[in-house]
């Protein structure tokens, strides 16, 4: 339902993102305090807040994972989503963003923070998610509030339009001025401002910046075009009407002013949220949901929780939901609601019905995965499929004691649906178990929840890379298998000529046979001794690649020849000849791109020669403004810590994608030090 100066009905969903430390989870704190959803406002430090109580996040002094929780303000439902700052974790915010009304973005007056900015709002913009952006800590400002706006514009390709203007008393933040309502508010610590009469000091500078913030709406908006063209100045209710307007289409990124931690500028925030955010109507028009089809929910986060076992939190776009209800996706997965909850960070008390526009949590459903679209009636497609995760470093694990097989295994598919970033695989050539997530962080909280919460304590170390060996040479051998234990004996004949091929080429065995000297029913048998020894690696312990053999003379006894004396008679050939080929280590060398910021271009082409990369260029990143793709070649086993120089060297924000590329010989002295890390010895 529409109400007054065009508020929207019905309750909303809130994103918080922005930039590590930006002040995010205090944020969603005061907010909470601010409408009576907790008692007193908790601090970060003091381990007492809402978000951020789980004991990986606690541990590590950080958001590790989005957080929910659900208020009510002047008589409106709210959920805000306190999503992670970090990098590592800001994967967590993708599937959040599919079913938000509006964005938060909490930022400060930190140049080294804007690279990070930039990340956020680039994937705001790509979504077309409606926000505002928060600038907190705004009692720490130093310097003209304009200057930190310029700053800012060069992360956001909308333009940043000033909503409120700092009221600077003794050179401290003391309240502010909202241009839009033309009105002055004193901040009071931990509690609402108090409307104050507009200061004549700062009238110029409030008539100055509302037409400046009028002047960057106009460029979207003819009819207030046509006023200011006239002369006409438009009214406090026109102003934020047309404010929201065009936030809501992407046009523009209002900005508040405020202190998180001391409760300064809250209030505003939430009455320009309950008058301007869009609602549940505009979200579903977002994402192309068409009227009509009956209950829909998107699932915006999977949880394992001690008590109820797994919880979707999800965003009811549309009808209603009851316990017990059934739900299908899009595939035809059916799943059964049993429970619905509302949240309260890691607190969930339980409610009868849900109606569009809620965010719940639903207890139990088992088909339902991050990012599903589910549905009543079935059929309609996932509105915001995920994108495949790009990970960039790798751990092995393996539970300290075998008993804990089991166990690690079901903790891990628990892991994995709660975090669809991580990507599992199992490496029949190692028998390792292999992690590979967004940073070194993002890894460590992955084994910190294994053995917190699954209580399965962990060995980790790093996946061992797939080398290879080939030969340099040519050589021809006999490979004789005889053995006589009484009754039939055992015997087998080969001559085999062993050579390298091209690289590249793989493994290839022929014959060239006459005269039957080795009888036609064995020659398979021969093959298989040959391949059975590429597979369990040459004289360096690798499995061999781009090696052709070719069976070339041999004999038979015509009682004790059998399929198995032919295939170890190979097999004793393989390992008499190869050591006579020059065999030589090969590891993989893989295609890298490293996307960062371009004043840090320069380092990034100094680290990655260190690493044995070869540098193949760099040029600007398409569509990333003050950003550049650096491309190497780099080894496999160079790029297993890769990230964590990067983002030391990019401000937390440099990332890189990789493809194998080839095969190349490894450098005389590395091989024989991995040769004799692994318990063989070097060629």
């Amino acid at each position: 339902m529409t109400i007054d100066n065009g508020r929207q009905g019905g309750p909303r969903c809130i994103a918080l993102v922005g930039p590590f430390a930006s002040g995010k989870t205090t944020l969603l704190e005061a907010i909470l305090a601010r409408t009576g959803a907790v008692t007193r406002q908790g601090r970060v430090k003091d381990g007492n807040t809402v978000g951020d109580a789980s004991p990986e996040a606690r541990a590590n002094a950080m958001s590790v994972e989005a957080n929910t929780a659900e208020t009510s303000y002047m008589g409106d439902s709210y959920t805000f989503i306190d999503c992670p700052g970090s990098i590592e974790f800001q994967y967590e915010a993708i599937p959040v963003l599919a079913g938000v009304d509006l964005a938060i973005v909490v930022a400060e007056a930190d140049s080294k923070k804007v690279p990070a900015l930039q990340l956020i709002l680039r994937d705001l913009e790509a979504r077309r998610v409606p926000h505002i952006l928060f600038l907190n800590k705004i009692d720490r400002l130093s310097g003209s509030v304009r200057d930190v706006l310029l700053m800012l514009q060069s992360a956001s390709k909308v333009p940043l339009v000033l909503r409120q203007l700092p009221m600077i008393r003794d050179g401290i933040v003391a309240g502010c001025i909202d241009l839009a309502l033309e009105r002055a508010h004193l901040y009071h610590e931990g509690a609402e401002s108090e409307v104050v009469a507009l200061p004549d000091a700062e009238r110029a500078d409030e008539i100055e910046a509302r037409t400046a913030m009028l002047e960057t709406i106009a460029d979207f908006d003819d009819e207030l075009l046509e006023k200011l063209l006239e002369d006409v100045r438009p009214g406090r209710t026109s102003s934020s009407t047309t404010l929201s307007r065009r936030c809501v289409k992407g046009k523009i990124c209002p900005v508040f002013l405020g202190s998180a931690e001391h409760g300064n500028g809250i209030s505003r925030l939430l009455k320009a949220l309950r008058h301007e955010a869009p609602g549940i109507e505009q979200t579903r028009a977002r994402l192309g949901l068409d009227d009509g089809r009956g209950t829909v929910v998107q699932v915006l986060k999977t949880l394992q929780t001690q008590r109820s076992g797994k919880l979707c939190v999800a965003r009811l776009l549309s009808g209603t939901l009851a316990d017990g209800a059934t739900l299908r996706t899009d595939d035809g997965r059916e799943t059964k609601v049993s429970g619905l909850f509302r949240l309260l960070g890691q607190d969930s008390s339980k409610r009868d019905t849900a109606r569009a526009g809620d965010t719940v949590a639903l207890g139990k459903v088992e088909a339902a995965r991050t990012g599903d679209t589910l549905s009543s009636g079935g059929g309609v497609a996932d509105l915001a499929p995920l994108p495949a995760s790009n990970p960039m470093m790798a751990i092995a694990i393996a539970p300290r004691e075998h008993k804990d097989d089991v166990r690690l295994s079901a903790a891990l598919a628990k892991v994995l649906e709660e975090d669809p970033s991580l990507r599992l695989t199992h490496i029949a050539e190692t028998g390792e178990t292999v992690i590979e997530g967004l940073g070194e962080m993002h890894l460590r909280v992955v084994t910190e929840r294994i053995s917190n919460r699954y209580g399965v304590p962990l060995q980790v170390s790093q996946p061992r890379v797939a080398y290879r060996e080939t030969i340099r040479k040519s050589t021809s051998v006999r490979g004789r298998h005889k053995k006589q234990s009484g009754g039939h004996g055992q015997f087998g004949d080969v001559v085999l000529t062993i050579g390298p091929v091209e690289r590249g080429a793989g493994l290839g065995f022929t014959e060239t046979i006459t005269g039957g000297v080795v009888p036609r029913q064995y020659i398979s048998s021969v093959e298989t001794g040959v391949m059975e020894y590429f597979a369990a690696g040459g004289p360096l312990g690798f499995p061999v690649v781009d090696v052709a053999v070719t069976l070339t003379d041999g004999s038979y006894h015509a009682v004790d020849s059998s399929d198995m004396a032919f295939r170890q008679a190979a097999h004793v050939g393989m390992r008499e000849g190869m050591p006579q080929c020059e065999p030589v280590l090969l590891e993989p060398v893989m295609d890298v791109v490293v996307h960062c910021p371009a004043d840090a271009t320069a380092r990034i082409n100094a680290i990655l020669p260190r690493r044995r990369g070869h540098i193949v260029g760099s040029d600007a990143r398409p569509g990333w403004d003050g950003w550049d793709d650096v491309r190497a070649l780099v080894p496999a086993s160079e790029l297993q810590d890769l990230i964590i120089e990067l983002r030391s060297a990019t401000a937390g924000v440099g990332s890189f994608e990789q493809h194998f590329d080839h095969l190349a010989e490894v450098p005389a002295r590395l091989a024989e030090e991995i040769a004799q890390r692994y318990g063989r010895q070097a060629a």
